[in-house]
């Protein structure tokens, strides 16, 4: 294992770099795929690394120091010591992240769900007899949309319609499931966080890119975002994919202008770059096989 085992993470940092890049020229949609898809593989790469560099210990295990030793071979030292023991100490750590990440995603979903109770099965749209602005998606099967009296009030017939619209396309596209996966391999490694403030970002743009065919007015859309957000004030739930969260302002001005392109070639270098870890943790991979099958030879 020379230099491949490492690639995951400057490729990391580089996906992060350019992560908002790509959000802000690719159509929300298709950058919102590629990059869920670029940071989930990435982020499995980067465990899988680490978990070589830890497993060059096993040079220190009894059996196969004992086996070496009568077959006359000294088992090789790919990495430093204590490169192998912060690997696996990180790699630990990294496995409580996102055992941690996966409980707040469950306990989030357990108190949404319970905002539904009480109502039949196949209603979509619960209004809550509140005075506070609110207004999210609740991912599940079925989806349902929670709107409470205070953000119908605020809001011209218009822009009530756009509202829905754009919660319909959460739950349409399974925006939570990108938002989730995303969150996960930030859990597994903090170098892509940028990756999911990117995608949490462009899974609203997508939503309002959604409400604005539905609706056919662009304008209308800025319009009913701009008046809902200067309503709102609370944050929403992580997992609540919420009509005034995520850089209010940027989304009205992308509103304002024409949907961006889908530049498939840059989506594709995208994933291209996602798939260079692969292939890095793959040769290390192969690397540590083979140093192993030359001791016990």
């Amino acid at each position: 294992m020379r230099f491949d085992v490492y690639t995951p993470l400057p490729l990391s940092v580089l996906l992060a770099l350019i992560s908002p890049a790509i959000g802000s020229r690719v159509a929300p949609a298709l950058a919102a795929r590629v990059l869920t898809a670029a940071a989930v593989v990435t982020a499995a790469a980067t465990c899988w690394s680490l978990f070589l560099l830890a497993a060059t210990l096993v040079g220190d295990a009894p059996p196969i120091v004992a086996e070496a030793r009568q077959d006359g071979h000294r088992l090789a030292e790919p990495v430093p010591e204590v490169i192998g023991i912060a690997a696996g100490v990180a790699l630990a750590v990294l496995l409580v992240s996102v055992q941690g990440a996966m409980r707040a995603d469950r306990r989030t979903r357990r108190a949404l769900r319970r905002l539904c109770e009480g109502h039949p099965a196949d209603t979509e749209l619960i209004v809550a007899a509140s005075p506070e602005p609110q207004a999210f998606a609740i991912p599940g099967t079925p989806g349902r949309i929670l709107v409470t009296a205070g953000m119908l009030s605020a809001l011209q017939p218009a822009e009530r319609r756009v509202l829905l619209a754009h919660e319909r396309a959460h739950l349409a596209h399974r925006h939570a499931l990108l938002v989730t996966a995303t969150t996960l391999a930030a859990a597994a490694n903090p170098l892509l966080r940028p990756v999911r403030s990117t995608v949490a970002f462009l899974v609203e743009r997508w939503a309002d890119e959604r409400a604005a065919d539905a609706v056919g007015d662009r304008a209308t859309t800025a319009r009913a975002l701009a008046r809902a957000a200067l309503s709102a004030e609370h944050p929403r739930p992580a997992c609540a994919l919420g009509f005034t969260d995520r850089a209010v302002t940027r989304r009205i001005a992308a509103l304002q202008t024409s949907p961006p392109p889908h530049l498939w070639p840059l989506a594709a270098a995208v994933l291209a770059l996602g798939a260079l870890p692969v292939l890095g943790a793959a040769d290390a991979t192969d690397d540590l096989f083979r140093m192993l099958a030359g001791v016990l030879v």
